[in-house]
C-alpha cells in the first residue's frame, strides 16, 4: 500500500535490535576511513519535537510519507507527499481514514513552533478527497519525488506507479518518471497551473528526480536503476545536469560517465550501489562537502551519510548516524525515506533530516497516530 518501490528489496531490514536505549541527543565521534580520504568531524543528533508538531492534524490532512521539500521563496517552503490519510483522528486513532496517492503542504515561516502550514489536495464531483496531481494519461497514480524552483516556475518530478502482482503492501510497480511545470507557483496551490511530461528514458526500473539539485547554472537530477548484481537486484544512482533555463527541453540532458557529459542515458555511470530510491545530497557549507543521507537498505532503524567533495562523489563509505527509535516498538514496524531538508537549516553546521514510520499491518498504522508522520532531526556537523 506505501512501501515505495521496495517490492524487489533484500529483506535485511527484518532484522531488529533488541535492548537498545536510545537517547534524545547523541553526540558521536565518528572517524570515517574511505576512497576519498575524508574523515566526518564531530556530529550531533538532536530530535525535533517542534517540527513534528507542525504535521500533527486532528483533522484533513493526518498524516503521508513520501516528504520532500522545496523553498519556494525566502519565507515559504513546499512539502511534497506520497500515500496521505485524510479524515479524522481522535483518541490517538484515525477514523473512517481515505487513503490519496499524493498531497501537498505550504509552510509559510522558517520557524516551526511559529509557522502556518496548510495542506491541499483534491476533491471528486462526489466530495471524497483525491490526489492533487494525476497522470495526464489516466493510467495508476503519482507518487512525489524532489523538485525545484526556478526563474521559469516550479519543476516537480512525479514517479508514476499502477498496480501489479505482488504480496499485500508491495503489489504495485513504477512505470515512468514526469516532470511537472507550475507556471505560477507564487499562487495557492488550489489555483496552480500545471502541465507535464513523460522523462524519455524513464521506465520502470531507471527513475529520475530523487534528488535535484542547482550548481551553478545547471541543475543536477539524481536517479536510480536496478541493477540485478550477483543475483540480487539493487539500486545504484546514477546523475543526469541541464541548463536550468532549458529544464523542459530534454535534447539538453546529459548524463555523467567517467569524467565526461554525454549525450545517451544508456552510458550513464553509476556512482553508487546499495542505495534507496529516497534520498538527498546536498552541499554542506561548513565541511565544504556534498552529503548523502538515505535510510541503508531502504528499509531499516538506521540513517547514514556519505561525503564527497564533488556532486558525482568519489563518495565516501557511509556512517551511521542514528538509529530510528520506533523500529523497536514493535517486529512489524520499519523506518525508512530518510532525506535531508537543507532549505531549513538555520546555520552552516547543521542539516534537517526526516524519516518516515511505517508498518507491515495497517490496522497498527490506522490504531496509532504515531506512525506515518514525519519524524524531525537537527544533525550537526561542526
Amino acid at each position: 500500500m506505501v512501501h515505495k518501490y521496495l517490492g524487489s528489496i533484500r529483506l535485511t531490514w527484518i532484522k531488529k535490535y533488541q535492548g537498545a536505549v536510545l537517547p534524545v541527543f547523541l553526540v558521536l565521534l565518528l572517524l570515517l576511513p574511505s576512497a576519498c580520504s575524508h574523515r566526518f568531524p564531530q556530529i550531533t543528533v538532536q530530535d525535533l519535537p517542534a517540527y513534528e508538531a507542525l504535521f500533527q492534524r486532528t483533522e484533513g490532512w493526518t498524516g503521508g510519507d513520501g516528504l520532500f521539500s522545496v523553498r519556494l521563496d525566502a519565507d515559504r517552503t513546499l512539502w511534497l507527499f506520497g500515500d496521505t490519510f485524510i479524515g479524522e483522528v481522535k483518541g490517538g486513532r484515525h477514523i473512517n481514514p481515505l487513503l490519496v496517492n499524493n498531497t501537498l503542504a505550504v509552510q509559510k515561516g522558517l520557524e516551526p513552533d511559529k509557522a502556518d502550514i496548510r495542506f491541499f489536495y483534491r476533491s471528486a464531483p462526489d466530495g471524497k478527497p483525491e490526489a492533487f496531481m494525476q497522470p495526464a494519461d489516466g493510467v495508476g497514480w503519482f507518487w512525489p519525488y524532489h523538485g525545484l524552483r526556478t526563474p521559469d516556475g516550479l519543476f516537480l518530478f512525479q514517479v508514476q506507479v499502477d498496480r501489479a502482482e505482488g504480496p499485500p503492501g508491495f503489489d504495485f510497480k513504477p512505470l515512468s518518471t514526469w516532470l511537472i511545470h507550475v507556471a505560477n507557483p507564487d499562487d495557492p496551490p488550489d489555483r496552480w497551473r500545471l502541465s507535464g511530461n513523460k522523462i524519455p528514458w524513464s521506465r520502470e526500473y531507471r527513475l529520475f528526480g530523487s534528488s535535484v539539485l542547482t550548481v551553478g547554472e545547471d541543475c543536477l537530477i539524481y536517479g536510480t536503476e536496478e541493477q540485478s548484481i550477483s543475483g540480487f537486484p539493487e539500486k545504484r544512482i546514477f546523475l543526469a545536469k541541464v541548463p536550468v533555463s532549458r529544464l523542459k527541453d530534454f535534447s539538453q540532458w546529459r548524463f555523467f560517465s567517467r569524467g565526461e557529459w554525454v549525450p545517451n542515458p544508456e552510458g550513464a555511470e553509476m556512482l553508487l550501489g546499495n542505495m534507496a530510491n529516497e534520498f538527498s545530497v546536498s552541499f554542506h557549507r561548513a565541511l565544504n562537502r556534498y552529503i548523502l543521507v538515505y535510510t541503508q537498505d531502504s528499509l531499516s532503524e538506521y540513517i547514514v551519510l556519505r561525503s564527497a567533495q564533488e556532486p558525482w562523489g568519489p563518495w565516501s563509505e557511509p556512517v551511521r548516524v542514528y538509529r530510528c527509535p520506533e523500529a523497536a516498538w514493535d517486529p512489524r514496524v520499519f523506518c525508512y525515506a530518510a532525506k535531508g531538508h537543507p532549505e531549513l537549516s538555520q546555520s552552516p553546521e547543521e542539516l534537517i533530516v526526516t524519516y518516515t514510520t511505517n508498518s507491515t499491518d495497517i490496522d497498527l498504522i490506522e490504531s496509532d497516530t504515531r506512525f506515518y508522520h514525519p519524524r524531525f532531526l537537527r544533525i550537526g556537523l561542526q
